[in-house]
């Protein structure tokens, strides 16, 4: 796709998010069956619920904007979750595990944040308010996400980690 102009833009990191979400929806599964913590793996399971309706946003956005969902495959995203299933290979107790799950899915939602924030930026410029307004909805979704996701780790699960293993 050539980029000429701001629309262009918009809908090159619309297609980059799209990817990343649809991604984002396959790892998820795999994270909230790998955390000890009930929360935790709670926490991933709603996020799962979110990043689908996410999926369904951006479906809506690209018919508001009467172009296609198809791009390219977002490398960032790719990256971060391949980095973070390395986690789940990890010989560790498991809140050392979990603090590490929190880690990864972290740096994901600052990816997402980063993204849906330059999102409604250009949809704000290009006068798209209904789109910036659905975008804003998701960006306000994923920060919560990871202050809740910093509340569980400082909480509970970091400080499990902190303790010594106990040998049986």
């Amino acid at each position: 796709m050539k980029l000429e102009n701001l629309h262009d833009v918009l809908v090159h990191e619309l297609r980059d998010l799209y990817s990343a979400e649809k991604q984002l929806t396959k790892a998820l599964p795999k994270m909230a069956k790998a955390a000890s913590n009930p929360d935790l793996a709670a926490g991933f399971e709603k996020h799962l619920e979110q990043t689908e309706e996410h999926v369904n946003r951006l479906e809506s956005i690209f018919k508001e904007l009467e172009v296609s969902s198809r791009g390219e495959k977002c490398k960032g995203m790719e990256g971060l979750l391949k980095e973070g299933s390395k986690v789940l290979e990890e010989d560790a107790p498991e809140a050392v595990t979990d603090a590490l799950l929190i880690s990864a899915a972290q740096r994901v939602e600052h990816y997402e944040i980063a993204g849906y924030g330059s999102a409604i930026s250009f949809a704000e410029l290009l006068g798209q308010g209904k789109i910036a307004k659905i975008l804003r909805e998701t960006l306000d979704e994923e920060k919560a996400t990871d202050k809740k996701l910093t509340e569980i780790a400082e909480t509970a699960v970091n400080l499990e980690a902190e303790a010594p293993a106990t040998t049986a």
